[in-house]
């Protein structure tokens, strides 16, 4: 499915792992259903191999994890949030290109 790189967010595991985390996290709201989901995934693997070390990267299958897609208020998918100190920095709605969320989680990081 996704490259090494990507983290499997759950409604179990997503405070911890994205509103806890000392580093930017992208999370990307899909489903497997999703076409527009699955063309963005190359993407995020991307992402993910170029900010290894210095943000993480992952999803959510909000067929199987929907607690957090209702708390943001995610309606359309892919979403894409671009999470700073547990606060959304960055939302995109839609396919993001790379460069797009690339500058996103560096102006997090910054």
């Amino acid at each position: 499915m996704a490259a090494e790189s990507v983290h499997e967010f759950t409604d179990a595991n997503f405070q911890d792992e994205v509103l806890n985390s000392d580093q930017p996290v992208l999370v990307d709201f899909w489903a497997e259903w999703c076409m527009p989901c699955k063309m963005l995934g190359p993407t995020i693997d991307q992402v993910a191999s170029d900010f290894e070390g210095k943000a993480k990267v992952g999803k959510v299958n909000i067929d199987d994890n929907k607690k957090y897609a209702t708390d943001y208020g995610v309606s359309a998918i892919p979403t894409v949030l671009i999470f700073k100190n547990g606060e959304i920095a960055k939302q995109f709605v839609g396919i993001a290109s790379k460069e797009d969320l690339a500058d996103a989680l560096e102006a997090a990081a910054g």
